[in-house]
C-alpha cells in the first residue's frame, strides 16, 4: 500500500507534476456534499479556470468518503473510506500525454509491470452532445492496444460528470485488467460487466465541456485532464485477488476483529459482519481524525459517524465481541495511516475519547431500543415511519438499523412518513438523513462569492472581539446563508455578537479592497495570514487580503470590494460540542 502511493507520486513528479497534499474529508467550499468524494473534488475551482498556486500539473493521494453504496459494504468491493491516486492537467497536456503516461505506469517493469496483453480499454461512443472519441482510440492503438481490446461505450459508462446538475464534464477512457481466474460470463462479456472478469484499474477523464442549467453542453475555456486510480482496487489487482478486504488495506484490522471475536469457524454472515466493522470503524476514525474534529451526532457529518459506529457495534455484538472494541480497532487504523496522514496521529486522543463515549452511550440505550422495537411489533404487527422516528429520537436507534431489523421480518418502513415526522421536529440535514451524498461543484455565483468574503470578515471580527484563540473549524456556504464553526468555550453574549456584527458592517461600509496573490506558505504565515489547515496546503498558496482587516490562505471565490456586500447580519449561534461554536449569518441588500 505504501509502496503504491510512493511509486505513483514519484512517477508523476518525474513528469513535472507538483504534489498536492490530501484535502480535508469535509469540502470547505461546497455546500452540496458532506464529504470529499473524489480526488478532483478539492480542485474544482482550478478546473473551472482559477490559477492553482502550484501550477498546471498536479498529483495527489486524496482521502475520500462515499456513502451512496453504504448498504452494500460487506461484499467484496464496496468501501466507504478509500484513497484516490490522481494526476491533473489544468489547461496543459491533453489526451496523448495522459493516456501514454497511464499506459507507461501500468505496464513498465520499472513501475507496476502489468502484462499489456491483459489490458483492455473503453472510450466514449459519441452521441448528440459530443462526438465519438476517435482521438483516444488512435493513441491507444499507437501504444499497441489491438482493436479487439478497445470498446466503445455510451455516456452511462464513459462520461464523467458533472457530479451535480451543472459543471465541468467530458468523455473518459477507462482501463481494465482481465482476471484469468474468473471466466467471461458469455460472448458479450466486456469491460464494465459485473461478472468480475474485467476489473477497472484507472480512469482518464477529459474535461472539455461545461453542462449548463438548461441541460446543454458548451466547451470549457480550458481543457483539463482528471485521472483517478483507486488505491485499494489497484492493490487487489496487483495481489491477484478480487476481494478488497484480503489486501493489506484491511487485513490488520480484520485479523484483530477475528482475535477479539474469538470465533474459530466463521459463517458467510460472520464474514460480512467483519468486513462491515473493518470498513465502518476505519471510515469513522478517518473522519473524526480530520482537523475539523467531527464528533458523533445527529446532524450532517456527525450523523454519518454515528451511523457507522452504531452499525459496527451491532455487528460486533452479533460476533460476540466485548465492550471497548472500537478503541482497540481504532489503534490499528491509526497505525496503518499515521505516517501518511499526520492528523490521524495528531488527533488520536480526540478520536479515542469520542469512540469510548459513543460506545457507552449507545450500549446504554441499545437494549431499551431493541425491546421497544419488539414491543411495537408485537402490539401493531408492523413498524411504521412514525415508529421509526420515535425509535430514533427517543431511543437513539438509527433509521438504517430499524430498517434492517424490519427487513429481517419482511417489513418495509415508509421512509417518507419518517421524513415528514423528522422535519416537523428536528432541524437536521435532509441530505444526511437520506444518506444521499451525490457530488456537487463549488459554486462561484454572486451570492456564494459575497458570503464567502463575508466569512473572512466574520472570522477576523471574531478574533478582534474574542481574541486569537478563535480558530476556524469548518464552514458551509449556500446561496442563502453562511455557517462558520470555530473554537471558543462558550456562547457569545448579546453585546459580543453586536460587536462582531458592527465590525463586519464597518468593514463593508469602508468598501475595503480585496487583493489576491500567490506566495510561499511560510511567507504567508510570516505576514500574518491565517492558515489553520496547513497539512492540506502545498508550498505555494493562494492568499486573500482585505485591506488591513483580514488575511487568509484560501482558494474560494471573493468579491473585489467589500462594499458590494451591503449589510451583514448574524441570525443564529449554537454550541456544537466541547469548545466549538457555530454562527449562521446572511448578507442583505
Amino acid at each position: 500500500m505504501d509502496e503504491l502511493r510512493r511509486k505513483y507520486i514519484e512517477f508523476f513528479k518525474q513528469k513535472k507534476h507538483a504534489v498536492v497534499g490530501s484535502a480535508s474529508l469535509m469540502p470547505e467550499h461546497d455546500p452540496t456534499v458532506l464529504f470529499t468524494t473524489a480526488g478532483m473534488h478539492p480542485l474544482v475551482p482550478y478546473l473551472l479556470g482559477q490559477p492553482h498556486p502550484q501550477g498546471k500539473r498536479l498529483t495527489s493521494c486524496q482521502k475520500c468518503i462515499r456513502t451512496t453504496d453504504i448498504d452494500s459494504v460487506g461484499d467484496n468491493s464496496h468501501l466507504t473510506f478509500f484513497e484516490m491516486l490522481g494526476n491533473w492537467s489544468l489547461g496543459d497536456y491533453w489526451k496523448k500525454e495522459a493516456i501514454t503516461w497511464s499506459y507507461e505506469f501500468l505496464t513498465s517493469k520499472k513501475w507496476l509491470g502489468i502484462n499489456p496483453d491483459t489490458l483492455s480499454v473503453t472510450v466514449f461512443v459519441g452521441d448528440s452532445d459530443a462526438p465519438r472519441d476517435e482521438e483516444s482510440v488512435s493513441v491507444w492503438m499507437g501504444l499497441g492496444i489491438s482493436k479487439e481490446r478497445v470498446f466503445y461505450l455510451p455516456k452511462a459508462d464513459n462520461w464523467w460528470g458533472p457530479a451535480g446538475t451543472t459543471g465541468p464534464c467530458g468523455p473518459c477512457t477507462e482501463m481494465f485488467i482481465e482476471v484469468s481466474q474468473t471466466p467471461k460470463c458469455g460472448p458479450d462479456c466486456r469491460p464494465g460487466c459485473s461478472c468480475g472478469h474485467y476489473m477497472e484499474i484507472w480512469n482518464d477523464v477529459f474535461m472539455q465541456y461545461n453542462k449548463r442549467e438548461d441541460g446543454g453542453y458548451e466547451l470549457l475555456k480550458q481543457k483539463n485532464v482528471d485521472t483517478g486510480m483507486g488505491l485499494e482496487r489497484t492493490i487487489a489487482i496487483l495481489r491477484g485477488v478480487q476481494n478488497f478486504y484480503e489486501t493489506e488495506a484491511f487485513t490488520p484490522i480484520i485479523d484483530r476483529i477475528k482475535q477479539l471475536s474469538g470465533k474459530r469457524e466463521l459463517t458467510e454472515a460472520d464474514q460480512r459482519r467483519i468486513r462491515i466493522i473493518a470498513d465502518h470503524v476505519k471510515s469513522a476514525v478517518m473522519i473524526m481524525s480530520d482537523d475539523r474534529r467531527i464528533s458523533p451526532s445527529n446532524v450532517e457529518h456527525g450523523y454519518i459517524v454515528r451511523r457507522l459506529l452504531r452499525k459496527s457495534i451491532r455487528c460486533a455484538d452479533e460476533l460476540g465481541m466485548g465492550k471497548g472494541f472500537l478503541a482497540d480497532l481504532a489503534d490499528v487504523v491509526v497505525e496503518l495511516y499515521k505516517d501518511v496522514y499526520e492528523e490521524v496521529q495528531r488527533n488520536r486522543d480526540f478520536v479515542m475519547q469520542n469512540l469510548v463515549a459513543e460506545e457507552d452511550k449507545f450500549r446504554g440505550t441499545l437494549g431499551k431500543a431493541l425491546r421497544k422495537f419488539e414491543q411495537i411489533l408485537e402490539e401493531n404487527g408492523t413498524i411504521t415511519g412514525k415508529d421509526a422516528f420515535v425509535l430514533f429520537t427517543s431511543f437513539g436507534l438509527p433509521l438504517e438499523m430499524t430498517a434492517e431489523l424490519a427487513a429481517e421480518r419482511s417489513i418495509k418502513i415508509d421512509m417518507e412518513e419518517f421524513r415528514r415526522q423528522f422535519e416537523q421536529h428536528r432541524d437536521i440535514s435532509r441530505t444526511a438523513t437520506e444518506g444521499k451524498f451525490k457530488g456537487g461543484l463549488a459554486d462561484h455565483s454572486e451570492e456564494i462569492t459575497k458570503l464567502h468574503t463575508a466569512t473572512h470578515l466574520l472570522q477576523a471580527a471574531l478574533r478582534k472581539v474574542l481574541g486569537n484563540s478563535v480558530r476556524q473549524n469548518g464552514s458551509n456556504i449556500t446561496k442563502e446563508r453562511l455557517r462558520f464553526d470555530f473554537t471558543f468555550p462558550r456562547k457569545l453574549t448579546t453585546e459580543e455578537l453586536k460587536q462582531v456584527e458592527d465590525l463586519v458592517n464597518e468593514a463593508i461600509k469602508k468598501d475595503l479592497t480585496v487583493t489576491h496573490e500567490f506566495m510561499k506558505l511560510d511567507e504567508a504565515v510570516r505576514q500574518g495570514a491565517l492558515a489553520f489547515f496547513r497539512e492540506t496546503y502545498g508550498d505555494e498558496v493562494s492568499v486573500y487580503t482585505i485591506d488591513d482587516f483580514s488575511k487568509e490562505v484560501c482558494g474560494g471565490p471573493h468579491v473585489e470590494h467589500t462594499g458590494v456586500l451591503k449589510h451583514f447580519r448574524i441570525t443564529k449561534q449554537d454550541s456544537i460540542g466541547a469548545g466549538l461554536m457555530r454562527i449562521r449569518a446572511v448578507v442583505e441588500d
